[in-house]
């Protein structure tokens, strides 16, 4: 009987030193498989590394470090575990196929490998952000006041951390457009009926001889003949920047700039003070054009809303349009194209798309 016993409890010691050297083990390795030092040793992870470098989660004046583990594996077991998982194939294309084992090849594939993990991330919520940063612990006074106003947005819009911050810590893919999708709206324009009685222009467009008109400008077709129309463009004028037609009283969208010859051609008001002291005045202006444009602004803002896809969703969840004024566009549309290597024509067009559904348009 004692032998029995003596058995029964080798063998139960046995079996606890072999689980704890297991589970022990596989702990020591999932815990080494994680350091940023593991990470960076495979060749094909230099070129995230040195981005890494170089962003405020390597080096601040905190002094505060994010590891490569703290942003890419979540904390909770399951997650954790699928993360691991998930992870095994890096070794398989560093070692086997080569995937990524040159700039090139990086290249080509950081959109595929960026929106995986964007989708990963947005899938758990921005778990690893979250166990650094919480909406709740946020001094919003002590941001500027365009941060506290997007994290107030994102807040009441239900976005996680991943909708706006993607290039963090390492570089968002380039943004591409395809150049097709411009030439649609030329195909369109081209086939736009004589008889149309209002068009767009679809790019910086000549006003005969006074001055351009800005694409999405309504224009009123007075009459056409061999390819010319004569056409009436509808604006207002501020006091002392006579040489410009915006979109609406006190909303400074332009729709053409005027030269000195377009200037006296116009047809104005009486200004009128607005509540901030500036006068306004509304001005018409009629000339010919000779360039192709649309009957219809909807393949415009189809466009805009690609443009929009690729250049601002790239980067941020897409912000809606009704969320600033037609003044606000502005400088918010400026500001973030010139973060990217948008055409001036593509951010006038997206820029004008924004500005024409902004909270202060009625019907926006």
């Amino acid at each position: 009987m004692k032998i029995k016993k003596r058995v029964i409890a080798l063998i139960a010691t046995v079996g606890i030193l072999i689980g704890w050297a297991s589970l022990g083990g596989s702990a020591a390795i999932m815990h080494a498989t994680s350091s940023t030092e593991f990470c960076v040793s495979c060749h094909s992870m230099q070129i995230p590394y040195e981005e890494y470098e170089g962003s405020v989660h390597f080096s601040n004046a905190k002094g505060i470090r994010a590891e490569c583990s703290d942003c890419h594996i979540p904390n909770d077991p399951i997650g954790y575990v699928v993360t691991k998982i998930r992870a095994s194939k890096d070794i398989y294309h560093e070692f086997v196929t080569g995937k990524i084992d040159t700039e090139d090849k990086y290249e080509e594939h950081r959109m595929a490998m960026a929106e995986t993990v964007w989708a990963q991330m947005r899938e758990n919520d921005s778990a690893t952000c979250r166990s650094c940063h919480s909406n709740e612990a946020m001094d919003l006074y002590s941001q500027t006041e365009e941060a506290a106003k997007m994290h107030k947005y994102g807040v009441e819009n239900n976005q996680t951390c991943i909708d706006c911050h993607k290039g963090v810590a390492h570089f968002a893919p380039e943004p591409e457009m395809d150049s097709a999708a411009f030439d649609e709206l030329f195909a369109l324009a081209d086939a736009t009926p004589t008889s149309t009685s209002v068009v767009y222009p679809i790019d910086m467009i000549d006003l005969g001889e006074f001055g351009q008109v800005n694409p999405t400008t309504a224009m009123n077709v007075i009459s056409e003949s061999n390819g010319q129309r004569t056409v009436e463009i509808s604006g207002y004028q501020m006091k002392g920047a006579e040489r410009v037609l915006y979109m609406g009283n006190g909303q400074r969208a332009i729709i053409a700039n005027l030269n000195d010859a377009g200037q006296a051609a116009v047809v104005a008001g009486t200004f009128k003070t607005d509540e901030y002291g500036n006068e306004w005045r509304t001005a018409s202006i009629t000339s010919t054009i000779t360039s192709p444009v649309l009957a219809s602004l909807n393949p415009l803002w189809d466009y805009a809303a690609q443009l929009d896809n690729v250049y601002c969703s790239t980067c941020h969840a897409k912000i809606a349009a009704g969320h600033f004024t037609v003044n606000a566009w502005g400088p918010v549309a400026k500001g973030m194209g010139d973060r990217t290597d948008i055409s001036e024509l593509d951010l006038e067009i997206l820029t004008k798309y924004f500005q024409h559904h902004a909270k202060d348009v009625a019907g926006h």
